[in-house]
């Protein structure tokens, strides 16, 4: 990509800055952003952006992948003590619509003891809604992975059947990246 993805533009910022914008446009109570520790690079523009240094999570072990920031998201002290459920959101679909996110975020609502996650052609994606009860659970899991620590769990996940493609696309490579600038395009 000749940079890292979340730095990429979008939409009058980064894909990152978009992000921030994204969800605290939809009125999520905390918004915290997990980077690898020594990542300068999202740091300076976490700086660029105004982000607070309070609402940074840093992943010492960012090598052991996504589940890893996801447990570091769960073990990190600064939560608001009284948020009921977190959305874990990829970094790299920034070309999710609004519209689709809360539709995802009212069925949370209307399903609140429950796992949230959306569903498209018969697969479940991304962002994942988690109940308090759940979220609690995450440091001390020996999962590999997070689905495999949902599907451990004895709470069945409730899954939003949508028709949005965006869903199906993770930004990983140049071409991903220039259809979900499309796909928002067309939107």
């Amino acid at each position: 990509m000749g940079r890292p993805k979340l730095l990429l533009p979008w939409s009058g910022t980064s894909v990152l800055g978009h992000l921030i914008d994204q969800w605290q446009a939809l009125k999520a109570e905390q918004v915290a952003v997990v980077s690898a520790a020594d990542d300068s690079l999202i740091q300076a523009e976490l700086d660029r952006l105004g982000f607070s240094a309070n609402d940074r999570v840093l992943n010492a072990a960012p090598e052991r992948g996504m589940f890893s920031s996801i447990r570091c998201a769960a073990q990190w002290p600064g939560w608001k003590t009284d948020l009921t459920h977190w959305a874990i959101v990829l970094g790299d679909q920034p070309h999710i619509s609004r519209e689709t996110l809360q539709t995802i975020i009212s069925f949370s609502a209307a399903n609140p003891e429950r796992i949230c996650l959306p569903e498209q052609g018969g697969h479940r994606r991304h962002p994942v809604f988690l109940p308090r009860q759940v979220f609690v659970q995450l440091p001390n899991s020996e999962a590999t992975d997070l689905k495999a620590f949902l599907e451990s769990l004895p709470i069945p996940a409730a899954s939003c059947e949508l028709n949005d493609p965006a869903l199906e696309l993770d930004i990983d490579t140049p071409d991903d990246y220039d259809r979900a600038v499309n796909l928002t395009r067309s939107a």
